[in-house]
């Protein structure tokens, strides 16, 4: 399978050089060259495959000519190592939620699963590799704990200052080993644009050997749609269509989704719900599709004004808008909405959602307006401690503190403050 760059500028790749090089030279993003479909027997059966069968089905035809069978079947198993339960909650309403693995953030799967592939790279290499990342909440954590201790690759991680969490920033600046954080004066789409200069920096690349771990790179992004297929195995049986609605900032996640739809998974309809950094629900309506800069809200890891992966939901659809629009629909909800979906979920349903699920769930609820023969799923994208604050005020109660971040708590932050694209590429050079 070879990957190519959606600028089109530049040769097709193998996964193993999309993931290491992570942007394509002509600053595309790297796209698979087809999507073969399953065969319609898996999905008749789907039920007969465990977990870790399913997401090897799905990934091979991707990675099998970088990575050997019994490697990959290895790799799929230190990363799915915690379950992604669905929770009903209402008739025809479920969350699925994505915050049992190690940093309690959906991105724990993509995560690891590049660290594996990239470590599995990297084995027989002696130069160190360095990942280069930019965050706007859960995806910092997530990389450095499945980085942390990787040998031959290094961590560098950029986030906005004062627009994460205090559990985030402290997810991925206390680890230190092989992991160190960026703190940005800006916001998100300025540390992502620093990173992508990073990755075209000819000067910089002569000298640094550089890789991306956001939703950017392929071996981040693609393993996002294992979940979706674990969920359609558990929801087959009740013999509605199925609904997604996926809380969006970068849009990678339900990108992911709509891959494991070309798969063959049978979708009745994806939502991408947002808060209000609307660029997408602004282009579903006027098919003109301008970013924006990102405005600041509590649900902070969708504070996305350009989001990346967009183009590769419009190269899925062909850029036809009106395939897209059959199968796409985007909302976009402020804060205050968001908290009075926490409360009513609290109150009806006595469930604690984050601010991003709250999002999801306002998404499904406004399409369920008009469908009703359908099985609606909102994905929980994050535990509601990581945004301990937000919730805690919104629903007046006191959160018990999971141990994985308990031990965090009483660790110092450490950071190195930097202001633009020069200071970036002085720390790399210098550390």
């Amino acid at each position: 399978m070879n990957f190519f760059s959606l600028n089109k500028k530049a040769e097709d790749v193998s996964f193993k050089d999309a993931v290491i090089s992570g942007i394509a030279p002509d600053r595309g993003l790297y796209f698979p060259r087809e999507i073969k479909p399953l065969p319609t027997s898996f999905f008749k059966n789907i039920e007969d495959f465990s977990d870790h069968d399913i997401a090897f089905k799905a990934i091979t035809q991707f990675v099998s000519e970088s990575i050997p069978e019994d490697k990959l079947k290895e790799i799929l198993t230190n990363v799915l190592d915690f379950p992604f339960p669905v929770i009903e909650l209402e008739k025809n309403v479920a969350t699925l939620e994505l915050f049992h693995g190690p940093t309690l953030a959906f991105k724990d799967v993509g995560a690891r699963f590049m660290a594996q592939c990239l470590g599995y790279f990297s084995k027989d290499q002696h130069s160190e590799v360095t990942v280069l990342v930019a965050t706007s909440g859960d995806t910092g954590g997530a990389v450095a704990n499945g980085f942390l201790g990787v040998k031959g690759v290094k961590v560098v991680i950029l986030y906005p200052s004062g627009k994460v969490s205090d559990i985030q920033e402290r997810q991925l600046t206390t680890l230190g080993q092989n992991v160190s954080a960026l703190e940005v004066d800006g916001n998100f789409d300025d540390c992502q644009e620093m990173v992508k200069t990073a990755f075209l920096d000819s000067d910089l690349n002569s000298k640094v050997a550089l890789t991306s771990a956001n939703s950017i790179n392929v071996a981040r992004w693609l393993p996002q749609m294992f979940y979706f297929l674990f969920t359609y195995k558990k929801l087959k049986s009740k013999g509605l269509p199925i609904i997604f609605s996926v809380p969006s900032g970068n849009f990678g996640n339900i990108c992911a989704g709509m891959v494991a739809q070309k798969l063959g998974m049978p979708v009745a309809h994806f939502i991408a719900a947002t808060n209000v950094n609307d660029t997408v629900p602004a282009y579903m309506q006027t098919r003109e599709y301008k970013p924006k800069t990102s405005i600041a809200t509590i649900s902070n890891a969708m504070d996305v004004g350009n989001p990346s992966n967009f183009v590769r939901i419009k190269e899925l659809y062909e850029n036809n808008f009106e395939e897209l629009k059959k199968n796409l629909s985007s909302y976009s909800f402020n804060d205050e909405e968001t908290k009075q979906a926490m409360i009513s979920i609290y109150n009806s349903c006595n469930y604690i959602a984050d601010p991003h699920g709250a999002v999801g769930y306002l998404g499904l609820k406004e399409y369920q307006k008009n469908v009703s023969n359908a099985y609606g799923v909102f994905l929980e994208t994050a535990h509601p401690v990581k945004f301990l604050d937000v919730v805690e005020d919104t629903l007046h109660l006191d959160l018990p503190i999971p141990s994985k971040i308990a031990q965090i708590l009483d660790k110092n932050k450490v950071s190195t403050n930097i202001r633009n694209y020069k200071e970036l590429k002085s720390y790399l050079l210098n550390n």
